[in-house]
């Protein structure tokens, strides 16, 4: 199958309702990954089953969406924007509501594996969308929109979800996102450019998406789970070989090319780096204070809401900056701030007064405000024609690792410093280091790739 070649710059007309249906669709999907957590106690008991299975009610989502990001992209390169997005709006809305509306356990496990398998579909197209929506001299404002609104949707899942939890009850917080799942079909329907169709995987896509998916899922179980157990760990050791059977294959091929032609290995793995640290921080924060601190969880969560604020408010300068002067330095000098702003927390020791906390929380969320944007715009811009989904899907796969390394690896850092204080800085460390290495590798440009020789 041939692809379908990117839109030449003159043919692209700015469709800014597109990125805002890009930017609407990454806050509900990432807020879909944090916000049914707090609802697992009430889920168990409303259901009657344990809070065991309960927990499938968030891995049933994070599992399928995580997983099949890589063969989403590869779909997505041979398929038409506007079917996928309206198909995958469309699924992902009803899968919540039957989510909702389910009278047993199995049944909203159920839901949520759906909801996850349309949820990667979204997570694609989002970068995708927004690109394309524009010319390239406001793709940096374009791609903040959905860089800054995903990570304001997982921060405040968790303090919504409270507030649906004790006022509407469970169902809720499944029912919360339709509203505006259906304000960006409409506005997707009537804004999208017509053209293009769905294609069905063949057998050795399907197989390609079970090797790519099989590894992503293994490794993403076990580092979910660890936390409780570290024997948990054991179940990424099967990552390993169906990793390397989808390098082999026709899957992994395509996607090396891309990271290859595109040169970057280094943004990914900063993007990797700085999700991680991010996660690690928040985790270690609201712990801190809660159970260290003993502020109360209103206190703590208009604290580490400080992060969030500064980051929703320097995103779009941090597009703009990037359409102005070089997008490099302006994802450098976010990460930077960031790597900063980590850094200060680390030697507070027993001055962890409220303020102290929330300047350094917003110094670090103004760095990632500047810094989400401008990465993604290089990311994407550097794909070849017919490959940015593929590119899409590879830098949301790192993002999303890294929300799931963070708070395993927190926990790592916090059991060896000791726990209490010692641990949380032992832990804040970590963080600011995974930081300062991303700086680095954003800064630093990847090598051109190798040019083939007449022979070959």
């Amino acid at each position: 199958m041939t692809r379908t070649a990117d839109p030449a710059p003159a043919a692209v007309a700015d469709r800014w309702s597109l990125v805002a249906v890009a930017g609407m669709l990454s806050f509900v999907a990432m807020l879909d990954m944090n916000i049914v957590n707090i609802a697992l106690v009430d889920i168990a008991r409303d259901l009657g089953t344990s809070a065991r299975t309960a927990q499938w009610a968030v891995l049933g989502y994070q599992l399928p969406l995580v997983a099949l990001l890589l063969p989403a992209g590869r779909l997505l390169d041979r398929a038409g924007i506007r079917p996928a997005l309206l198909t995958a709006v469309g699924g992902f809305a009803l899968a919540g509501a039957a989510a909702a509306t389910a009278p047993w356990a199995s049944w909203l496990i159920a839901a949520r594996l759906v909801q996850g398998a349309f949820g990667a579909v979204l997570f694609v197209l989002m970068p995708v969308l927004a690109m394309r929506s524009v010319r390239p001299g406001l793709r940096g404002r374009a791609m903040s929109v959905p860089a800054t609104l995903g990570p304001l949707g997982a921060v405040t899942g968790p303090a919504l979800g409270g507030l649906l939890l004790d006022h509407l009850g469970w169902r809720a917080v499944f029912l919360v996102k339709l509203p505006v799942c259906l304000a960006a079909w409409v506005l997707a329907r009537r804004h999208a450019p017509p053209g293009g169709r769905l294609r069905r995987p063949d057998p050795a896509t399907l197989a390609d998406a079970g090797l790519a998916g099989g590894a992503v899922a293994a490794l993403l179980l076990a580092l979910s789970l660890s936390p409780g157990s570290l024997a948990w760990l054991l179940l990424a050791v099967p990552a390993v070989p169906l990793t390397l059977w989808w390098l082999r294959g026709p899957g992994g091929r395509p996607v090396l090319a891309v990271l290859r032609e595109g040169r970057t290995h280094g943004l990914h793995a900063a993007v990797l780096g700085l999700a991680a640290g991010f996660a690690a921080m928040h985790y270690l924060v609201a712990l801190h204070l809660q159970r260290d601190e003993a502020r109360s969880a209103t206190a703590t969560g208009l604290t580490v809401l400080c992060f969030p604020l500064a980051m929703g408010l320097a995103g779009p300068a941090g597009g703009r900056l990037a359409d102005r002067f070089d997008a490099r330095r302006v994802a450098a000098a976010g990460a930077g701030v960031t790597a900063l702003g980590l850094t200060l927390l680390v030697p507070l020791g027993a001055d962890w007064s409220l303020p102290a906390v929330g300047w350094r929380l917003a110094l670090a969320g103004a760095g990632m405000g500047l810094y989400g944007g401008p990465v993604q715009a290089l990311v994407m811009t550097g794909a070849p024609p017919g490959a940015t989904a593929t590119a899409g899907s590879a830098v949301q796969l790192a993002r999303s690792l890294g929300f799931t390394l963070g708070p395993a690896l927190a926990t790592a850092a916090w059991g060896l410093g000791g726990g209490g204080t010692g641990g949380t800085r032992t832990g804040l460390a970590l963080a600011a280091a995974a930081a300062c290495l991303a700086a680095v590798l954003i800064a630093r440009p990847g090598r051109p790739a190798a040019r083939p020789t007449a022979a070959a």
